[in-house]
């Protein structure tokens, strides 16, 4: 009795192993299976904390290229220091400019400006260097001073040749200016004359009235020719900023001139022999 129940409590156990036997190799076959402690102790790989991560070195293109980017840098610092020195004035570059034309004097004369109207494009009767001139407040017409040229060019912040090129235009456009062109008709009195008169002789009158008022007073041409024929010999200064006047305020026809105006001589005389010339 004590052996059968042994037998079938063997039996049970045997059938139990068997059936364990049979799923294990069933989960084994679809892959199911992990290794025995698996579950109580994290696999090697899971466990060991991950290595830092290395610096990359840098290659040698790197290098290239960073010392190019540096020198790239340096090297548009230095373009823009050039640009910004090359578009201030320089009083230095100015007065060697000065003496390129002044030669060992303080002055620019006669050769020295011939030369320099040469070199800026313009010719020396061109009303472009009297408004030069009267920017640098020349005294002397054919001169200029080492004292007119540094100021003058500095007010127009020319210090080179090719900047006082590039400064013809604005020059030419202050004509254009009503109070500056009366100011340049009113000192191109004193630049012309010689210094020990009061009055310009006609001949430099009738060329530097041309300069001023050729081109812009239709009567200039038959003023010029009156000068011509007339008993005068100068021209005092009031006469001449009345021309000015003149030319500004009266009609082609002369019609609203007024005889008993305070008109100079020289003007009624003007006027009178302009409408007998009309007449016959």
């Amino acid at each position: 009795m004590h052996s059968d129940a042994a037998n079938f409590q063997l039996n049970s156990h045997l059938s139990t192993l068997a059936s364990i036997h049979k799923i294990y190799h069933t989960l084994h076959r679809l892959n199911l299976t992990e290794d025995v402690g698996q579950d109580n102790h994290p696999s090697a790989c899971c466990s060991r904390a991950m290595p830092p991560r290395k610096k990359r070195r840098p290659s040698a293109g790197d290098d290239m290229s960073a010392k190019k980017s540096r020198q790239d840098s340096v090297f548009r610092k230095h373009e823009t220091s050039q640009i910004r020195e090359e578009e201030t004035f320089s009083s230095k570059r100015c007065l060697e400019w000065f003496y390129e034309y002044a030669g060992c004097d303080d002055v620019v004369g006669p050769e020295g400006m011939e030369k320099f109207c040469e070199d800026i494009g313009v010719e020396p009767e061109n009303v472009v260097m009297l408004v030069l001139a009267w920017k640098l407040d020349a005294q002397s017409m054919g001169y200029f001073t080492l004292q007119e040229w540094l100021r003058g060019m500095g007010s127009l912040q020319c210090d080179s040749t090719e900047r006082l090129r590039n400064s013809l235009d604005y020059l030419r456009s202050v004509l254009n200016d009503t109070t500056s062109f009366k100011l340049i008709y009113r000192y191109a009195f004193d630049f012309a004359r010689e210094k020990d008169q009061r009055s310009l002789d006609l001949n430099t009158a009738k060329c530097m009235l041309g300069l001023l008022l050729g081109k812009t007073w239709p009567l200039f041409p038959v003023f010029n020719q009156f000068l011509e024929q007339s008993k005068y010999k100068v021209i005092n200064k009031d006469q001449w900023c009345n021309v000015l006047e003149f030319s500004r305020t009266i009609n082609l026809d002369l019609s609203n001139y007024d005889e008993d105006g305070a008109w100079p001589v020289l003007l009624d005389e003007f006027v009178e022999w302009y409408k007998e010339r009309e007449m016959s």
